[in-house]
């Protein structure tokens, strides 16, 4: 797929190409849909990035809700979106030990808790320990900072799909 493509796009063809870069949010790519055509996939980016941050607060809750746990539930049934899976699998967590599957289960649980909203990372360049550490060290943020921490991963998580489907 090409930017040109993109750009020429019917608005139902546009949001069912790009209604996946955000997990589970079509409406994103619905709303970048008015700010075509884009001179680079940092644009689109951007755009895609502006209609969150303009979003209400209950609507960014529920992107962040719409994201897996990860090594969470979803993953055990086989329920991640091909994104997901990748990302997760890329980052070793379908290979969890016992204890890391123990210990991302308990952070997790602790998380969701605290927060009301799953604990999202970028994961790319990350190993199952450095997640841990990760994960260990925000679930002790308050959450308005770790609202803003999780939108911020899940921008960069848009950022690299996007890369990978002009690529």
């Amino acid at each position: 797929m090409t930017l040109g493509e993109i750009n020429a796009m019917s608005e139902d063809r546009f949001v069912a190409a790009l209604g996946g870069i955000f997990e589970h949010s079509p409406w994103i790519a619905q709303r970048a849909f008015i700010d075509r055509p884009f001179a680079s996939v940092e644009a689109l980016h951007a755009s895609m990035v502006a209609a969150v941050e303009r979003a209400s607060e209950t609507a960014k809750l529920k992107l962040l809700r719409a994201h897996p746990e990860l090594a969470g539930k979803a993953a055990v049934r086989g329920e991640l979106t091909a994104d997901s899976k990748q990302e997760q699998s890329g980052a070793g967590l379908a290979q969890c030990t016992p204890q890391e599957f123990a210990r991302l289960t308990e952070l997790n649980a602790r998380y969701n808790a605290r927060f009301g909203f799953p604990f999202i990372l970028a994961v790319k360049g990350y190993d199952r320990a450095g997640i841990i550490g990760e994960f260990e060290r925000r679930v002790r943020h308050d959450r308005a900072a770790e609202l803003e921490e999780c939108l911020a991963q899940v921008a960069r998580i848009a950022r690299y799909r996007l890369e990978a489907l002009f690529s």
